[in-house]
């Protein structure tokens, strides 16, 4: 199997987003404390479990699917597959935003920075960025 990097539009933007995603990983996988202080949640010293979840199920989701995403950055269903949890991301921070009165500056950052990512995953699948 050949590794090539990016040459064009189409394929750099899955490719960054899988980029970021790794980055996002790599931190909430070294760093869970500081992921967590960062999504504004706590921990308490009566339950470490919490630090596990961030490694485990945050940095492992996202390393996973990142690092599939930069290998296969070219395949359609892996940048769907991306874009999808990016999308569901920045649909459940909208959902908070309406039903939790949410409506904090962090969460519409975020929501954005969801929405980019969900976006630059999906825009070449759906013909927005032509090869």
């Amino acid at each position: 199997m050949d590794f090539a990097l990016p040459q064009t539009n189409a394929d750099l933007l899955p490719f960054a987003a899988a980029c970021a995603t790794i980055l996002f990983g790599l931190v909430a996988l070294f760093a869970p404390r500081i992921t967590l202080r960062l999504l504004r949640l706590e921990t308490r010293q009566t339950h470490p479990e919490a630090v596990a979840e961030a490694r485990a199920t945050i940095a492992g989701f996202w390393l996973g699917v990142g690092i599939v995403t930069a290998a296969f950055y070219n395949q359609p269903f892996v940048q769907m597959a991306l874009g999808a949890g990016w999308l569901f991301t920045g649909f459940g921070r909208f959902v908070s935003i309406l039903s939790d009165r949410g409506a904090t500056i962090f969460n519409w950052v975020m929501l954005v920075l969801a929405l980019a990512l969900a976006a630059a995953a999906l825009a070449p699948v759906f013909g927005f960025i032509p090869n």
